[in-house]
């Protein structure tokens, strides 16, 4: 194994990009493969490509090679749509297999859209059904026999904070409920083995470490033995057991296809089965061995040029995902300061400064130089400039 493999990614020129947490780089071998599928198989196959191009097969294929990141077994994991829609998907089965409880468990640092979908749901269903959202580090205790579900997100999306998966599913199963991970900020950044956790149902997205594109199709896992009891709330035709049987009534598959749903987008697909190549001979524990150096070396050198700056995320690079935050009262001035030197992260309301390590396409001279701009940055004071004050729609 090898790292890192900058090769296969196409950087620009002069930019120390941290941010694959929120958008990954792109992988040569991706737009390489839209040419090709755009002009060979679209452009030549027409329809026929269905067939010809084997495309009716390619969310399986994706899937399971997602599932050997996630350590979900052959024919677990669904891709396509939006991790919005599978949380959808993944929440109203839950409930479903849950008639005598009437809780949804999460925590008040989940990702937004997880939360404003199980709010949607409580609402929509009615019958009693409300959410919880406990602080992170208080969702443990109050994990009882009143709660249906629990809902997490593995690593949260601000602070990078990680949650105890193998420990929570246990606590959780044992006091009846059923276990959501949403790995949207896991997949491709840290360890994760579903088989081992037993929880029944995990989503997330591939746009991030796993880098799909923007709006890369998103995936769901169900735990094997559960596949029959999941009634899907979104009945799809691709997820009918014989889609061009063209049947008048929903007989789904019987497997985790039954949680597909349309059409599946091909031309996103298809990069990110191209971008999944990036993997090929890695093992997520090496991954993990060097995100932890290189986020380790970076927290130091900023805590030593920046002794004002706030570390958001927990000091143990154990108990965080592949991700270090730094609160700052202007910190949306300082990351536009950064970007326009070349040091790429993001900025989350109200005061967090995000930066992600990607061991594929950083190494530790990148990460000791984006450190060493970031100290020039904070204390120049560059970023009080008025240009950096104005908050673009995307932060």
């Amino acid at each position: 194994m090898t790292l890192p493999r900058k090769h296969l990614f196409d950087l620009p020129e002069g930019v120390l990009y941290l941010d694959g947490n929120s958008l990954g780089a792109m992988p040569v071998a991706a737009a390489d493969r839209a040419t090709r599928v755009i002009r060979d198989e679209w452009g030549h196959e027409l329809i026929k490509a269905w067939n010809s191009a084997d495309w009716i097969s390619l969310p399986k294929r994706v899937g399971d090679r997602i599932g050997r990141l996630i350590g979900a077994p052959e024919g677990s994991v669904a891709t396509g749509d939006t991790l919005s829609i599978k949380v959808y998907q993944a929440l109203a089965a839950a409930m479903r297999m849950q008639p005598h409880r009437r809780v949804i468990l999460s925590d008040s640092g989940n990702f937004p859209s997880d939360l404003y979908i199980a709010q949607g749901l409580a609402d929509l269903v009615g019958q009693g059904w409300e959410l919880r959202t406990p602080a992170p580090e208080d969702v443990a205790d109050a994990i009882n026999d009143s709660v249906a579900i629990v809902m997490l997100t593995h690593v949260d999306y601000r602070t990078g904070r990680l949650h105890d998966m193998k420990a929570i599913t246990r606590q959780a199963q044992a006091a009846g409920s059923i276990m959501i991970w949403d790995l949207a900020h896991s997949a491709g950044a840290v360890p994760v083995d579903l088989a081992a956790c037993g929880a029944e149902f995990a989503v997330g997205c591939s746009y991030k470490y796993l880098n799909g594109g923007p709006g890369a199709p998103a995936f769901i896992y169900v735990r094997p033995d559960l596949v029959l009891e999941v009634q899907p709330a979104l009945a799809g035709w691709m997820g009918h057991e014989a889609p061009f049987a063209m049947s008048h009534t929903y007989q789904p598959a019987m497997s985790t296809e039954r949680l597909r749903v349309g059409t599946p987008p091909i031309l996103q697909l298809s990069v990110l089965d191209a971008a999944l190549d990036v993997w090929d001979g890695l093992d997520m524990d090496s991954v993990r061995s060097a995100s932890i150096a290189l986020s380790e070396a970076f927290v130091a050198e900023v805590s030593r040029l920046c002794p004002d700056l706030r570390l958001a995320s927990p000091v143990d690079p154990h108990q965080r995902g592949s991700q270090v935050s730094f609160a700052f009262e202007d910190g949306y001035a300082v990351i536009q300061a950064l970007i326009e030197r070349g040091v790429i992260g993001d900025f989350r309301a109200p005061d967090i400064m995000r930066f992600g390590f990607t061991p594929l396409y950083l190494d530790n001279n990148d990460v000791m130089q984006a450190a060493s701009i970031v100290g020039e940055v904070i204390k120049s004071g560059i970023w009080r400039e008025q240009r950096f004050q104005t908050r673009a729609k995307v932060t």
